[in-house]
């Protein structure tokens, strides 16, 4: 929609409101409403917007060890643009008209900070290069009959899920609460979030969604807009959803797996019907870059401390450097059944992460492999790729993999130094407010017996 037609559906608004956010280093929106007179007068100049998004951690800690904003700034505000491209309209709440936003500094240059900025960079290098990228993401979450006050009033404690029982695939359970999963599909695609599909997974109230493929920045986009979206979804319906990598340990985890493919003006790249197995020597290359860049940039990945219960033998997520055909064990699983459809799917990635970061991750470190001619050595793998530890496994935990991160040479190439040295720190601040932590397993470990 062009900015006439946008600004004439503003004025026509019975509201007389305009929703605008952002999306912080943790995937979290954040945001305002404005009077539409107040969107009117920034819309080519942009507004103001506190810098303490960047400065402040999911539970809003003001962190202690970043650069980009801090009590030695005075955390002042920063130049947001509108971009009037993420136009939407928000069905859940009368057709509310809603934008996304980029920061930018004092010159007008896109803040490093800003996972929006990051991705719309890689995306410019691949397009540069001839490449359109073309991604989707889908993730897996549960959905509990609790409210916001009720978990803070039981201490997050064995929260009631929305349904018993594991039910995969079951098209009983999806009809016991028909009308929340008919208002996602529904509300969602009016929402220019459009879902190729939704289905029970295995667990207690879980459900998972594939998003409809498009090029990059829109894909992440749609999924970072999707899990806000669904939250807000819930709440209508008397429900919490969450994107927790994994909530129980005696259940599975939350995947948030990355489609992607790369084209020129019509063909899909990634495919070659003379190949063994459908895939170019472009795709390969491509491969190769991402299991040769994951041991340096896992935390895009895997942000949290949580997000490592998730990568554990025999639990749906991967834990080697590997690669397989419609294999659902490795890191990597090649889907190249047909010349439109032939894509690389990253099963890193749980539904904790940031769509922006965990895109951009996966498309740099693709165009790496690209761009230096890399080799897949890695042989594929038949059968479980749990066992198949040659030529690498990852990180085990939120600190052993911001580490690596922090040294790797490797991945300030990739996302700049500004990028890098800000990520690094919110991830080991968030493992130090982890350790500050005396959790569940230690009292009932230690409490009594020692």
């Amino acid at each position: 929609m062009d900015q006439r037609r946008i600004l004439d559906y503003i004025d026509q608004y019975e509201g007389a409101k305009v929703k605008l956010a952002i999306t912080d280093i943790d995937g979290i929106l954040r945001g305002k409403i404005i009077h539409r007179d107040k969107f009117k007068s920034i819309i080519k100049g942009g507004f103001s917007f506190c810098d303490v998004v960047f400065g402040w951690d999911a539970a809003d800690v003001c962190y202690d060890n970043v650069q980009v904003t801090g009590w030695h700034t005075g955390y002042p505000d920063a130049a947001a643009s509108i971009d009037l491209n993420t136009f939407r309209k928000i069905p859940w709440e009368g057709d509310m008209p809603f934008f996304l936003a980029d920061f930018v500094n004092e010159k007008g240059e896109a803040l490093v900070s800003c996972p929006r900025n990051l991705l719309k960079k890689i995306r410019k290098q691949a397009r540069d290069a001839g490449f359109a990228p073309k991604f989707s993401q889908e993730f897996e979450w549960f959905n509990f009959e609790e409210s916001p006050q009720s978990l803070y009033d039981k201490h997050f404690v064995q929260p009631k899920p929305m349904t018993p029982g594991m039910f995969g695939y079951s098209i009983l359970r999806s009809s016991l609460k028909s009308a929340y999963f008919n208002d996602l599909f529904d509300l969602l695609g009016k929402f220019d979030v459009p879902l190729e599909g939704l289905h029970t997974e295995t667990g207690p109230g879980v459900y998972e969604a594939a998003i409809l493929y498009g090029d990059v920045l829109t894909a992440a986009d749609r999924a970072t807009l999707f899990k806000t979206a669904v939250k807000e979804i819930a709440y209508r319906h008397g429900l919490v959803a969450t994107f927790m990598a994994k909530w129980r340990v005696d259940l599975p985890g939350c995947s948030g797996h990355v489609h992607q493919s790369l084209w020129d003006e019509q063909h899909n790249l990634f495919f070659d019907e003379k190949d063994a197995n459908n895939m170019s020597d472009l795709m390969k290359s491509y491969m190769a870059g991402q299991l040769h860049c994951l041991p340096h940039i896992l935390p895009m990945f895997a942000p949290t401390i949580n997000s490592y219960k998730r990568l554990v033998e025999g639990a749906w997520a991967p834990t080697t450097l590997t690669w397989g055909r419609d294999n659902r064990t490795t890191a990597l699983r090649v889907l190249t059944a047909g010349k439109k459809s032939a894509r690389l799917e990253t099963r890193v990635s749980g539904s904790d992460t940031n769509p922006f970061l965990v895109m951009a991750a996966c498309l740099a470190s693709g165009l790496y492999g690209i761009r230096k001619g890399l080799k897949l050595e890695q042989p594929k793998v038949v059968g479980n790729g749990y066992e198949e530890k040659r030529y690498g496994v990852l990180p085990r935990n939120l600190a052993e993999a911001t580490e690596a991160m922090k040294r790797s040479d490797l991945a300030r190439e990739l996302f700049g130094e500004g990028f890098v040295d800000h990520f690094v720190a919110t991830r080991e601040w968030e493992w130090r407010e982890f350790a500050k932590a005396v959790t569940d397993w230690e009292f009932k470990r230690y409490f009594e017996l020692i």
